[in-house]
């Protein structure tokens, strides 16, 4: 577990991940952090739900049709 503070930053309020967490999720200078909020709480991540949603739809219409592309694959 990691605790952050809740710092100002310009205008604005923000937290400062530490070095271990950037590393962990993969981040760098410009990256964009996800915030959604769940039945267990607020959830912080790299990854757009979104985007995670629609690729899980990609996937199962692609095993659905597994021989179609198959046949188009030859």
């Amino acid at each position: 577990m990691v605790t952050l503070k809740v710092t100002q930053i310009g205008n604005s309020l923000g937290v400062v991940l530490p070095k271990e967490v950037l590393a962990r999720l993969k981040l760098g200078k410009g990256d964009s952090l996800f915030l959604t909020e769940g039945p267990d709480g607020w959830r912080v991540t790299p990854y757009d739900p979104d985007v995670a949603e629609q690729l899980e739809a990609g996937r199962a219409l692609m095993h659905e049709f597994r021989d179609t592309f198959h046949q188009l694959a030859k």
